[in-house]
């Protein structure tokens, strides 16, 4: 069976990572976790000069906190579930759509996404991942509330 995990660091996405880790899966049974970058305007800091070297400095970290939540998340499942294989992936885009393209193109079973739990109005306005993941998946897909 092939997992794929949306995974950004959250308390839902630890949620579904633990979900993952504490379920019995079948014998070759593969997670894959990926972590999405969303794009950011570099005009935002006006792109030049000083500026740039800024946006480039945000945008490096932002990689390695993102690479580093990856590490740890993959060494989790490597000590709770050494029977899964696990991979990692760092991606770029807008969460829903590199969610739901890589789940296709890895020929995903299964997508475990965490709910981040907006109310209505949160959710009008910054739109829900796993609503999105849910309505599009070409697979079936488990939203992991967190506590």
């Amino acid at each position: 069976m092939k997992i794929l995990l949306a995974f950004d660091g959250s308390p839902s996405s630890d949620a579904a990572a633990m979900e993952v880790c504490r379920r019995p899966w079948p014998p070759g049974s593969e997670v894959r976790v990926i972590t999405v970058l969303s794009p950011v305007e570099p005009n935002l800091l006006g792109g030049e000069g000083d500026q740039a070297t800024a946006f480039d400095y945000i945008i490096s970290r932002q990689e390695a906190a993102a690479i580093e939540r990856l590490d740890a998340v993959t060494a989790e499942f490597e000590q709770r579930a050494p029977e899964l294989s696990v991979t990692s992936a760092l991606l770029a885009g807008r969460p829903k759509d590199a969610i739901l393209t890589e789940a296709e193109r890895w020929g995903a079973d299964l997508i475990v996404v965490g709910a981040h739990g907006y109310g209505m109005v949160r959710r009008l306005l910054l739109g829900s991942v796993s609503l999105a993941v849910a309505l599009h998946a070409p697979c079936s897909v488990e939203i992991v509330r967190g506590a």
